[in-house]
């Protein structure tokens, strides 16, 4: 599998980086995952529906992290990623967390859609 991140995320885990320390850590862990399962599993992750994209746009709504000890998967981190079951390819576009931000970036999912 191969796993790319837009610019816009780089700079998401930068900015969670401050607050929350082990995100890069969490960030490999949930690739292991992904990799072996990158398809929506709800009640973990979820298909992004009504955008109209024939490729699947993945929200993974409960993330383990160690920022967050005792808490288990419900850390309130999501992260948004685009999956080419073709191409064994996962472009992750976003990461926040739930206080800061109630829903995904739909315009930047729209413009990264098209790889």
């Amino acid at each position: 599998m191969i796993f790319i991140s837009i610019p816009e995320f780089d700079k998401d885990v930068k900015r969670l980086l401050k607050k929350y320390k082990s995100i890069e850590e969490d960030l490999e862990s949930i690739k292991s995952i992904v990799e072996s399962l990158p398809n929506a599993r709800p009640p973990f992750s979820y298909m992004i529906d009504n955008l109209g994209l024939k490729v699947p746009i993945i929200k993974i709504k409960k993330i383990a992290s160690k920022s967050f000890p005792g808490k288990g998967v419900y850390s309130g981190l999501r992260l948004i990623y685009i999956y080419f079951s073709v191409e064994q390819k996962i472009i992750f576009l976003e990461i926040y967390h739930k206080n800061e931000k109630e829903l995904e970036d739909k315009i930047r999912i729209l413009n990264y859609s098209k790889y």
